[in-house]
């Protein structure tokens, strides 16, 4: 070998040619048998893999299968869904159908009630515009003092005449110091007649409505306060008249407006009327009071005829007792007669039996005689 070393030229190229010759061989040679190798660990590790290569075919024919029997389910399901949608469409139909038929009918009916109301709200409105013609001409009558003090009048006339019976009152009574009551109510005395006069401060009431700034309601509150002041006096003075009317009168306020506000926002007014003892009343409270005046004219009437209720009393009493002296009368005149009834019978039952005994000749002995003659006395006629 070291022969052959020495012997190698190595400043010749072929020697390099033939070295690197030998080392392409012998590598390739190497990578042969590498490819060898690896050929069969490629084959050994491919086993494996078309084992699950077969199990990946045999797995997708399966899904196919699968596949076929999920899509026939899911086409006779979609057909069952349509048929099922079809079948909740027919009745959704036939539902509507009904509804919307109910619905038309309860709209017509609807549209008759609506029609009816609207018909009555348009005669509402006939009456709501008849009404405000009448407040209008309401208006127009409280406007003016003297039309005010008749409809106050009416008013008056109106609750006395429901309350109160015909020979208890009388309107537009002259008293004797020439005044002229609107109403007298005839009470016994005490406490007499009692005179009621109709009043209506309209006019400062309104203006006290009226009023914003704090001036003018001082101002409307000033000339209502003295309004009603001055009616109290004229009534105290006019138609408290001592020994022909009662120590008070009464002041009718035909509104329960201007009575609410007196009595409300000016005590000192109602306590001033107290003082002259006029008393101030409203309807409401005017139908109480005259129904307390009716009960005391029912009180009195009953006392006055106190005295000849007793003297019916006691003639009733007189004619009770004759009615019984004449039924005792009547009694024994019932008795006699019973008694003289009873005899009767007993004088018709022997004429009946002497009867029967002529009819068959049947005569005790001396009998006959009397039969012919009669008896010499006959004791029934005694009796």
């Amino acid at each position: 070998m070291q022969d052959l070393v020495n012997r190698i030229d190595w400043q010749d190229p072929l020697t390099y040619g033939a070295i690197g010759g030998a080392v392409f061989l012998i590598l390739l040679l190497m990578l042969i048998v590498l490819a060898l190798r690896a050929s069969q660990r490629a084959g050994r590790a491919a086993e494996p893999l078309a084992h699950q290569v077969n199990a990946l075919s045999q797995g997708q024919q399966q899904l196919v299968g699968g596949l076929e029997m999920v899509a026939k389910a899911q086409v006779e399901a979609q057909t069952n869904l349509l048929k099922t949608v079809e079948q909740r469409l027919e009745q959704v139909s036939a539902r509507m159908g009904e509804s919307l038929s109910t619905s038309a009918t309860r709209t017509a009916h609807s549209l008759g009630e609506l029609q009816q109301r609207l018909a009555a709200i348009d005669k509402a409105q006939t009456n709501i515009e008849k009404l405000s013609g009448d407040v209008l001409s309401l208006q127009d009558i409280l406007s003016n003092k003297q039309a005010r003090g008749a409809f106050g009048e009416i008013q008056l006339n109106d609750i006395v005449t429901k309350a109160l019976p015909p020979d208890a009152y009388s309107f537009q009574t002259t008293l004797s110091n020439g005044k002229r009551a609107d109403c007298l109510i005839r009470l016994p005395n005490p406490p007499g007649a009692i005179v009621i006069d109709a009043k209506f401060p309209l006019e400062p009431y309104e203006a006290l409505r009226r009023a914003e700034t704090e001036a003018d309601k001082r101002e409307a509150a000033r000339l209502f306060r003295n309004a009603v002041q001055y009616h109290v006096k004229a009534i105290a003075e006019r138609y408290i008249v001592e020994g022909e009317t009662a120590d008070s009168a009464l002041m009718f306020l035909p509104s329960e407006a201007v009575y609410a506000e007196l009595h409300a926002n000016f005590p000192q007014v109602v306590h001033e009327s107290f003082a002259h003892r006029v008393w101030i009343v409203s309807p409401t409270t005017m139908m109480a009071t005259l129904n307390t005046m009716r009960a005391i004219l029912k009180d009195a009437r009953m006392r006055e005829q106190a005295g000849a209720i007793r003297r019916e009393l006691n003639l009733l009493t007189t004619d009770i007792a004759r009615l019984l002296d004449r039924v005792d009368n009547l009694d024994r005149h019932f008795d006699q007669a019973h008694e003289d009834i009873r005899k009767i019978k007993i004088s018709a039952e022997k004429a009946g039996n002497r009867a029967e005994r002529l009819e068959v000749f049947e005569f005790e002995e001396g009998t006959v005689a009397e039969a012919i003659t009669g008896p010499e006395t006959v004791p029934e006629r005694a009796s």
